[in-house]
């Protein structure tokens, strides 16, 4: 099989791992009196410190490929008839990530460089994704449901070398890759749609692979990922997760989970541009040899068939999706009973759809956890087998949280409600040029979230509310100001002011008045 040379062989530049304060007196093992108090219901099968080798983010596939070249990695389904539309063996899959690198590094792309992908769910995304990796480059995801001027702020804010899209957001892309001077792919059988001069993915994939020359990085230091994340007045600003970050998160959630190498099938709806479905639906199943079932965009009625039909062992999403196949009639009469473990984030999940949903399976199998596009997503959990209803359940290995006073920044006592702060290997090396708001959100060596949550006397998290003016609908954040904008450039609007209201489906909704 050709490929490239097991990255553990190479010897990137040297820096000590973060400090992390021990987890406990036995130095992360013992889960008595002397440890942190949800070490006392901590998951039996894992440890609360692991192993994080210094490699780059591209080796999470890498190393599939050398365990299980000839399963298969992706096989994608279109999202309204559930139709096969193709597939690729992890062997397959890792050439054409070397064919695309290639292709990149002949666009100019290398160490340092910044490639925007905005593309929907397939296997131009995964492919993109792993051979910007390749380059020693920086993946700058984009929402293709951008507006012209939204991607041009981010892109241009992100100073990006390359620009790749996709039906039906090539036209637009095409507009801000002109206006900035930077070449156009386009992907996914687009190419009626293709402005002049721009180059085809397809071709890409076609080309030689033996021409990608794998950059080496710094994994402590390099930017993998740079995500963008609105603040508290609405700005975008790019999170820089390094690829230190990617990979600790990707072992961590999978050891969480306790995947089974080569043996799992993920169902994978959630959007790969999203930091939830990068993680959760892309590295974590490429990490653990799983198949990963594609959709385009989430529907519940062939997302259903799908884990009936394939056995799909492991379902992510958001509560928006589980309560879209708990209301529609023929989702309902679905087959769950393959799933070992479903997870969902992004917005809170409540108790009633838990229950229905675990009941609907035959067990339980639903459970809570939290995120935040700064720590790659994922810092909390709920066990496996010990689920708290209502509770984002408790922090990942190497994983510190607690509570403190939203005014002085005192610790506080388990039931006092406070802000969440967390550190840990997954945590953002800062905000892309933002050296005043990195400074403010790392206070003190901890990512200050800006949500208000209290311990429980068992350790586990609750969540109670937000500090942020955002609205969550459905996963996403809505800001307020940026909304206002929008409406503030008709000339018939002479006041307006933007506010959330809960909606049983999308939890928050945009209202204005």
């Amino acid at each position: 099989m050709d490929g490239i040379s097991n990255p553990q062989a190479w010897a990137p530049p040297h820096h000590p791992s973060p400090p992390h304060p021990p987890l406990s007196p036995a130095g992360g093992e013992d889960k008595g009196e002397g440890a942190r108090p949800w070490h006392r219901v901590w998951p039996s099968h894992l440890s609360t410190s692991l192993a994080y080798p210094e490699v780059p983010a591209w080796w999470i596939l890498e190393r599939s490929v050398q365990r299980f070249p000839h399963r298969l990695a992706l096989r994608t389904l279109d999202h309204e008839t559930g139709a096969e539309l193709g597939a690729l063996t992890y062997e397959a899959l890792w050439g054409s990530v070397q064919s695309v690198a290639a292709g990149f590094q002949r666009l100019g792309v290398g160490r340092g460089e910044r490639v925007a992908l905005c593309l929907w769910n397939g296997p131009e995304l995964v492919i993109s994704f792993y051979a910007t990796w390749l380059c020693g480059a920086t993946v700058v995801p984009i929402n293709p449901a951008l507006t012209e001027r939204e991607l041009a702020v981010q892109a241009a804010d992100a100073a990006v070398r390359l620009l790749v899209a996709g039906a039906p957001g090539v036209p637009v892309a095409g507009a801000v890759a002109a206006r900035l001077g930077i070449p156009l792919v386009v992907a996914g059988g687009s190419q009626n749609a293709a402005p002049h001069g721009s180059l085809q993915f397809d071709e890409l994939v076609r080309a030689d692979e033996g021409g990608v020359s794998p950059s080496v990085v710094d994994p402590a230091e390099d930017v993998a990922v740079l995500l963008y994340t609105g603040g508290t007045t609405g700005a975008p600003k790019g999170a820089m997760l390094t690829h230190r970050n990617i990979v600790a998160n990707t072992i961590q959630f999978t050891e969480w989970y306790a995947f089974e190498p080569g043996a799992e099938t993920c169902l994978g709806a959630l959007p790969m541009f999203h930091s939830g479905g990068m993680s959760g639906v892309m590295n974590v199943p490429l990490y653990a040899g799983a198949t990963i079932l594609v959709f385009r965009r989430f529907n519940p009625v062939t997302v259903a068939r799908a884990v009936e039909r394939f056995r799909a062992t492991r379902l992510f999403g958001v509560p928006t999706m589980f309560i879209a196949l708990l209301n529609h009639e023929e989702s309902r009469r679905a087959d769950y009973s393959s799933l070992r473990a479903c997870r969902t984030n992004a917005a809170p999940l409540p108790a009633s759809v838990k229950a229905a949903f675990d009941e609907l399976v035959g067990r339980e199998v639903l459970i809570e956890g939290y995120g935040l596009t700064e720590t790659s997503p994922l810092t909390h959990a709920n066990p496996l087998d010990r689920a708290k209803p209502g509770s984002i359940g408790i922090p990942l290995p190497d994983t510190d949280a607690k509570v403190v006073d939203l005014e002085t920044g005192a610790d506080l006592r388990a039931g006092e409600a406070g802000e969440l702060v967390i550190r840990g290997p997954q945590v953002m090396k800062g905000y892309w040029n933002r050296p005043g708001e990195t400074a403010q959100a790392m206070a003190g060596g901890w990512l200050h979230t800006g949500d208000v949550a209290r311990i429980d006397d068992e350790g586990y998290f609750i969540i109670v509310d937000r500090t942020k003016d955002q609205i969550n609908t459905a996963g996403f954040k809505v800001w307020p100001r940026e909304v206002e904008e929008v409406l503030y450039s008709h000339p018939a609007v002479r006041l307006v002011a933007v506010v959330g209201e809960p909606d049983a489906y999308l939890r928050d909704e945009a209202n204005q008045g």
